[in-house]
């Protein structure tokens, strides 16, 4: 499996719906989703051309992110009555969903490129 093709896949829908999130978020808040979608643009574009470090910021990025949205009233509020239907489901998709898969698909990357290096290191 291409685990670089997914987590790019990945990071390129959590960046399409965190635009779609935008518009309906607090506008208080503005001025860090769009931060954080930058730094999901940026990260979009280190792992497309390969690196293995933005990776782990990636997996941090994601933790914080489904942390942040586990521990926020508003949001867990939303999420458990779906008051606004298309916030809520926005929100489980763009903050839980695909931050899951962006871990899970980091992860794989990672272990993957460091078997490469380890079995290259080894001749017998």
């Amino acid at each position: 499996m291409n685990y670089n093709k997914l987590t790019l896949m990945t990071l390129i829908s959590i960046t399409v719906v965190g635009m779609i999130a935008i518009p309906f978020g607090n506008p208080k808040f503005l001025d860090r989703a769009i931060v954080l979608e930058l730094c999901f643009i940026s990260l979009s574009f280190l792992v497309w051309k390969g690196y293995t470090k933005p990776l782990y910021v990636c997996i941090l990025i994601a933790i914080a992110v489904i942390v942040g949205n586990s521990i926020s009233a508003p949001h867990v509020h939303l999420m458990t009555t779906f008051e606004k239907p298309l916030n809520a489901v926005v929100l489980l998709v763009g903050g839980y969903i695909l931050q899951g898969m962006l871990i899970y698909f980091s992860l794989k990357l990672i272990l993957k490129k460091h078997q490469i290096r380890l079995s290259q290191g080894f001749t017998l």
